[in-house]
């Protein structure tokens, strides 16, 4: 199912709302679901602990988008991780980057696609990733991505290994942060993978009453 279709269908299974989301000289029209608590399941946390923050607007993606909205892809090969409403995989589509799109959730990734849909009328490639378990498959990437994804102190390891795994020789990897657990312990395992260039530009993030300073690392090989 894709396209029209597609968004029907999510707006048939969900509550949703609409939000626009400015990035640089556009604004995207997202749609999410209206309230991501209704989301939650008990048997997916038992299981491994998943709660559905797919579902939320973060600032550290919207940061993201907007450095990546003044990138030329020019087709290079580009992969995020924890996609969850597409803000930043759309942004690097308009930008000329070949996406995959990836997430633990496959409802993220429907609305990742229903959202580049609604804004582009056309898709990037997605995949379902278990950051514990990576596909032998995975590949090489130009640029990989991801926002607001180290808030939990077992996840510097895991995003270190996505990165030392899959990103290729002259890649760069930038990952969007507003001062979660595992930082400092993510820079540190990165380094530990001869990927020790890394430098951080620090952006203010202002909407109603939210107040944050993301942090993008810009990660390459030594």
């Amino acid at each position: 199912m894709s396209g029209e279709g597609l968004v029907r269908e999510l707006e048939t299974r969900f509550v949703t709302t609409t939000v626009d989301v400015p990035v640089a000289d556009a604004t995207l029209s997202i749609l999410k679901p209206r309230n991501s608590d209704d989301l939650i399941s008990e048997a997916d946390y038992v299981r491994d602990e998943r709660l559905p923050y797919w579902a939320d607007v973060w600032p550290s993606s919207v940061i993201l988008a907007k450095r990546l909205a003044n990138d030329a892809g020019n087709g290079r090969s580009f992969l995020e991780l924890g996609c969850g409403l597409g803000i930043v995989s759309i942004t690097a589509m308009r930008s000329g980057f070949d996406v995959l799109a990836s997430d633990y959730y496959e409802d993220a990734l429907r609305f990742t696609r229903a959202n580049a849909w609604r804004n582009l009328r056309r898709e990037p490639s997605v995949r379902m990733i278990d950051w514990r378990a990576l596909p032998a498959d995975l590949g090489a990437y130009d640029m990989i991505v991801a926002a607001d994804v180290l808030y939990e102190m077992t996840y510097a390891e895991l995003i270190a290994d996505v990165l030392a795994s899959g990103l290729a020789r002259r890649g760069t990897a930038i990952i969007a942060d507003p001062g979660r657990i595992a930082v400092d312990q993510f820079i540190a395992a990165c380094d530990a993978r001869g990927l020790s260039r890394i430098e951080r530009d620090t952006y203010p993030f202002v909407e109603g009453a939210i107040r944050q300073k993301i942090t993008l690392f810009s990660i390459q090989r030594a």
